[in-house]
C-alpha cells in the first residue's frame, strides 16, 4: 500500500479556492509510494472495485472539468466575465451517474451537476450522424457561465445546465421544484405505453432528478416522494431515480447528523440507496446498483449520494468568515478530487507527472473557453431576450385549431348523428365543454385529462362526465389530491409528447402549486431557448358568485397570481359557446406552440340557463361547429337591443360580469337613455390592449367591471391599455371587488361587485 502524504488543507486564508487548488497540486507532487504500481491496461479493473481503468480515468477527466470550471469562475467573476459561481466542488462523484445512464434517460439536476455533465458528453459521439468535433462539455459551460447567445443551453438567458441532445432538461430550480416534474416525467414513460402512444425515447428509460439534501426537506420534494410511493403502492411504474447530494448544509444551515439516511432509508415503496459519491473506486458499484433496480423494477429509487462541499456555496460565499479554520480544513480534507488522485496513483492509471500535465491542462482549456465565450455575442436587445419566452404562429394555430375531429369518431363516442351537440338546442356553459372536451380528446389520441374527481364522478360539477367511460382510465382518470403534483404530472407528459389537461378543481387551490407553472412549466421554453416545451392546457374553476357553497376557496376571485406568469395564455369564456371555440383554441396553442395555457371557467356560470328572468333561457347557446375556433385575444361586443353602436357608455368585463353588465346596461337604457355597448374580453393574459382601445375609441363614458380585488385585478390592466392608448380623458369609472377575502354565504356578494353597483356606477357618470 502507498502512504499518503499529509493533505495539505491546513493553509489559512480568505480565498479557500485557491487553496484548494494549491491542496490538489501539492498532494500530487509530493505523492510517496511504497513501489512503483504497474501501469494498468485500460480494461483491467480496478482493486476493490466494479470500475475498470478506462472508465475511471475517464472519470476522473470530468471531474476535473468541473472542478476547473468552478476555479475559472471565481477567478474570472472579479473580471465581469463570469456571471454564475455556484459550483460543483465536492459533487464530482456524480459522473458516476452520467456514466452508468443513458443519454435517453432524461435528467432533471441539481445545480452543482459539472461532472455529471461533463460526462454525459461522452454518450454523444457514438449517436450516428452527431459531428463529435463539435461537442465540447467545456466550451458549452462556459459560453453559459458568460451568458453568452451562444450558449446551447439557454441562449444566455441563464447559467443552466442543460442539452437537447443529451436530455438534459434546463432547471433553474435552486431548491426543489423540479421533483414533481421529474416524477411526472417517469411516470409518463409508462402511462405513454399504455396509451400507445410513441416514446421520444426508449421504453426503459428512466428519469433522473438530483437534489441537495436540505432541498430535501422543501414541501415541493416531499410531496413527489410521497407520490411515488402513492404509484408504487398500487403497483404502477414510476421509475424515477432520486439523487439526494448529501454534502451536509444548506448555505450555511447543517444538515443533522445522519438526517437523509435516518428519514428515508426506511419508507415504504422508495427504494433506498447509499453510495460514497467522494470515492469513485469504492461508489460505482453502489451507484450502479441503484440504477439497475430502478430501470429493471420501474419503482421509485432514492439514491442517497454521500458528496462534500468545497469552496464554500458561491463565489461571493466566503467560508471563512463564519466557519472555523478546523472545520474549512476537516471539509478540505475529504475533497474528492484527492481521493481520486490517490486512486489514479496507487493503481497506476497516472504517474504524478501525468497526473498535474493533466490537471494544467485541463485548467487551460477551461480559462481559453471561457476567454473565447467572453468575446461571443451577448443578449443586446429586447426582443432577443423574449423570443423563445411565448412562440406564436397564427396561421399555424388557426389552421389546427379549425381541424376537426375525425366524424366517424365522433359519431361513436357521442352515440349517434342525432345526438352530436351541434344538433342539440342550446345548452349552458357545463355542457358545452363537457362536450368540447369529448371532441378534443377524440381529436387528440395523445390528450390525458386528469385531477381530482374527474374520473368516475366526472367532477365536482359533473363537467367531465361521461369522458372516462367513452375514454377510459388510461386517458381520464384521478390522482392524489395534490395539486403541485397534478402539475407536475402535467409537466412529465408534456416532457414525453403527450398532451395534458391537468384539473385544478379551485382556483384559489391553484395558489397551493403556483410555483410549478410560474417556476417551471412556463419558464422552461426561456430557460430552454425553445428547445423543450410544456404543451398543456390548466383547467380551473373559480371566480365567485357561487350559491349555497361558498366561501373563500370556493369564491377566489383573483387571478393576480396568474397575471404575473411571463408568457402564460389565460381565456375565460362567460358562455357555452365561446368555451367550445376558445378550447380549441386552447389546445391549438399548445399544440403548435407548446405554450402553458390556463382555461379559467367561472363556476356561478356552469348552470346559468337564463339572463333577464327566469325562464328565458337566453343564456343557452348551440354548440358551435366543430370545425369553429376562436381567435386568440378576440373579444365579444354586444352592441345595444334597441340599435347603434352603443358609443354613449362602454361597459367592458369578463367572466361572471358579462351577463351583469348585459342586465345593467338594460336598466341604464331605461334610466338614462343611454345606447350602452358591452365588451366580453374572453382573453385576459394578455389582454388585448389593441382591441380595447379600439373598443373605446369614439365612446363617451367608459365602465370597467371586474370582479377581481381592487389591487392588482384585471382591471387596473384595462385602465393602463386605455391611458396608453390616448384615451385616459374619457371619463371612467371601476366597479371591483374590495381587497379582502371573500366571506361564507350572503356576506359574499358583499365583497363582490353587483348589478346595482354597475348601474350606480353608469349613473354617476351622467
Amino acid at each position: 500500500m502507498s502512504t499518503q502524504p499529509p493533505i495539505a488543507a491546513r493553509h489559512k486564508g480568505f480565498n479557500r479556492a485557491e487553496i484548494v487548488d494549491r491542496n490538489f497540486i501539492e498532494f500530487v507532487h509530493n505523492w510517496r509510494g511504497d513501489a512503483v504500481p504497474t501501469p494498468r491496461d485500460d480494461d483491467a479493473v480496478l482493486p476493490g472495485s466494479s470500475l475498470d481503468a478506462r472508465g475511471f480515468r475517464e472519470l476522473f477527466e470530468s471531474q476535473l472539468i468541473s472542478r476547473h470550471l468552478d476555479l475559472m469562475a471565481r477567478v474570472l467573476r472579479v473580471k465581469n466575465k463570469v456571471f454564475y459561481t455556484i459550483g460543483s466542488s465536492g459533487h464530482e462523484g456524480n459522473a458516476m451517474l452520467a456514466r452508468l445512464t443513458r443519454h435517453t434517460d432524461p435528467a432533471f439536476l441539481h445545480y452543482r451537476s459539472g461532472a455529471f455533465m461533463a460526462e454525459r458528453f461522452r454518450k454523444l459521439p457514438k449517436l450516428p450522424g452527431t459531428d463529435s468535433s463539435k461537442l465540447d462539455p467545456v466550451m458549452d459551460s462556459a459560453l453559459s457561465f458568460a451568458a453568452s447567445k451562444d450558449d446551447p443551453a439557454s441562449g444566455g438567458r441563464h447559467k443552466v445546465w442543460g442539452s437537447k441532445p443529451l436530455w438534459v432538461l434546463p432547471q433553474t430550480s435552486t431548491i426543489a421544484s423540479h421533483l414533481p416534474k421529474a416524477l411526472g416525467t417517469a411516470i409518463a414513460i409508462g402511462q405513454a405505453r399504455r396509451v400507445k402512444h410513441a416514446l421520444p425515447i426508449p421504453e426503459d428509460s428512466i428519469a433522473i432528478c438530483s437534489f441537495g439534501d436540505a432541498s430535501s426537506n422543501h414541501a415541493a420534494a416531499q410531496t413527489a416522494f410521497n407520490a411515488a410511493a402513492w404509484t408504487a403502492y398500487q403497483k404502477l411504474p414510476a421509475p424515477v431515480l432520486f439523487v439526494c447530494e448529501d454534502n451536509g448544509i444548506g448555505i450555511s444551515v447543517k444538515t443533522p447528523a445522519d438526517w437523509i439516511s435516518a428519514n428515508y432509508s426506511g419508507r415504504r415503496d422508495l427504494d433506498y440507496f447509499y453510495a460514497d459519491g467522494l470515492d469513485l473506486a469504492a461508489g460505482y458499484r453502489d451507484v450502479a446498483r441503484a440504477v439497475e433496480h430502478c430501470r429493471r423494477t420501474r419503482r421509485p429509487t432514492f439514491l442517497h449520494l454521500r458528496t462534500t462541499r468545497v469552496m464554500g456555496h458561491a463565489g461571493t460565499d466566503f467560508e471563512i468568515e463564519w466557519r472555523s479554520i478546523e472545520e474549512l480544513v476537516a471539509v478540505e480534507a475529504c475533497d474528492p478530487l484527492l481521493r481520486s488522485a490517490a486512486i489514479a496513483l496507487e493503481s497506476g492509471v497516472s504517474t504524478p507527472q501525468s497526473l498535474l500535465e493533466l490537471y494544467e491542462a485541463t485548467r487551460r482549456r477551461c480559462f481559453a473557453a471561457a476567454e473565447e465565450a467572453d468575446r461571443r455575442p451577448k443578449l443586446d436587445n429586447l426582443a432577443e431576450v423574449i423570443a423563445p419566452l411565448a412562440p406564436y404562429t397564427p396561421a399555424a394555430v388557426a389552421a389546427e385549431a379549425a381541424r376537426a375531429p375525425d366524424a366517424a369518431q365522433r359519431l361513436a363516442v357521442f352515440g349517434g348523428a342525432d345526438k352530436l351537440p351541434e344538433t342539440l338546442p342550446p345548452r349552458h356553459l357545463a355542457l358545452q365543454i363537457n362536450a368540447a372536451l369529448h371532441d378534443l380528446l377524440i381529436k387528440y389520441p395523445e390528450a390525458l385529462l386528469f385531477g381530482e374527481d374527474v374520473a368516475q364522478k366526472g367532477g365536482v360539477y359533473t363537467v367531465t362526465k361521461g369522458l372516462f367511460k367513452a375514454f377510459s382510465g388510461k386517458r381520464v382518470f384521478n390522482t392524489l389530491l395534490d395539486e403541485t403534483m397534478i402539475l407536475g404530472l402535467a409537466q412529465g407528459y408534456a416532457n414525453m409528447s403527450l398532451l395534458p389537461i391537468p384539473e385544478i378543481q379551485y382556483l384559489a387551490y391553484f395558489h397551493n402549486a403556483c410555483d410549478q407553472i410560474r417556476g417551471e412549466a412556463a419558464s422552461l421554453q426561456f430557460f430552454s431557448n425553445g428547445q423543450y416545451r410544456n404543451p398543456m392546457v390548466v383547467r380551473i374553476a373559480g371566480l365567485g358568485y357561487q350559491r349555497g357553497f361558498g366561501g373563500h376557496f370556493h369564491n377566489d376571485n383573483s387571478i393576480t397570481a396568474l397575471r404575473d406568469i411571463p408568457g402564460l395564455v389565460v381565456g375565460c369564456p362567460s358562455r357555452g359557446d365561446d368555451a367550445a371555440t376558445m378550447l380549441r383554441t386552447l389546445m391549438a396553442l399548445a399544440k403548435v406552440d407548446g405554450r402553458v395555457r390556463v382555461f379559467l371557467e367561472p363556476i356561478a356560470l356552469y348552470m346559468t340557463k337564463d339572463l333577464y328572468a327566469p325562464g328565458d333561457g337566453a343564456w343557452q347557446f348551440a354548440y358551435p361547429a366543430p370545425d369553429q375556433a376562436m381567435t386568440l385575444g378576440e373579444g365579444r361586443a354586444y352592441l345595444p337591443e334597441s340599435g347603434g353602436a352603443g358609443d354613449d357608455l362602454l361597459i367592458i368585463t369578463s367572466g361572471n360580469g358579462v351577463p351583469m353588465s348585459l342586465r345593467a346596461a338594460r336598466e341604464l337604457e331605461k334610466q338614462c337613455g343611454w345606447k350602452i355597448r358591452v365588451v366580453d374580453l374572453r382573453w385576459l393574459v394578455p389582454l388585448n390592449a389593441a382591441y380595447i382601445a379600439a373598443q373605446a375609441k369614439g365612446a363617451k363614458h367608459i365602465l370597467i367591471v371586474d370582479e377581481g380585488r381592487h389591487s392588482a385585478g384585471v382591471g387596473e390592466g384595462i385602465i393602463t391599455a386605455l391611458v396608453e392608448a390616448g384615451l385616459g380623458a374619457t371619463p371612467l369609472r371601476r366597479v371591483v371587488g374590495a381587497d379582502t377575502y371573500t366571506p361564507l354565504a350572503g356576506a359574499a356578494f358583499l365583497v363582490l361587485p353587483g348589478e346595482d353597483d354597475i348601474v350606480a356606477a353608469g349613473l354617476g357618470l351622467q
